[in-house]
């Protein structure tokens, strides 16, 4: 997950609508049945898929009252606990 991409994801979250980035995911995910992709483009398609479902979370702690910038660092400390385990 990168923290950027998150961090515009959850701008485009409140500029428009979290609706829009659920439906990507879904497109992506029935994406990754294709069966002639290769393993690094379902790499891509996972990490993008990964940083939406990110940006998801962080708007949700948004939402609940917790400053974006601490949503943000909090998300990714969370992400970095759970690799290095």
């Amino acid at each position: 997950m990168k923290l950027p991409i998150i961090k515009h994801l959850t701008s485009f979250i409140k500029e428009n609508d979290e609706d829009f980035i659920v439906e990507t995911i879904e497109t992506l995910e029935a994406l990754t049945e294709v069966p002639s992709l290769k393993d690094e483009e379902l790499d891509v398609i996972g990490e993008l898929i990964s940083n939406m479902y990110g940006s998801i979370e962080v708007n949700k702690m948004i939402k609940d009252g917790v400053p974006r910038k601490e949503a943000l660092n909090s998300f990714m400390q969370r992400v970095m606990g759970s690799i290095d385990s």
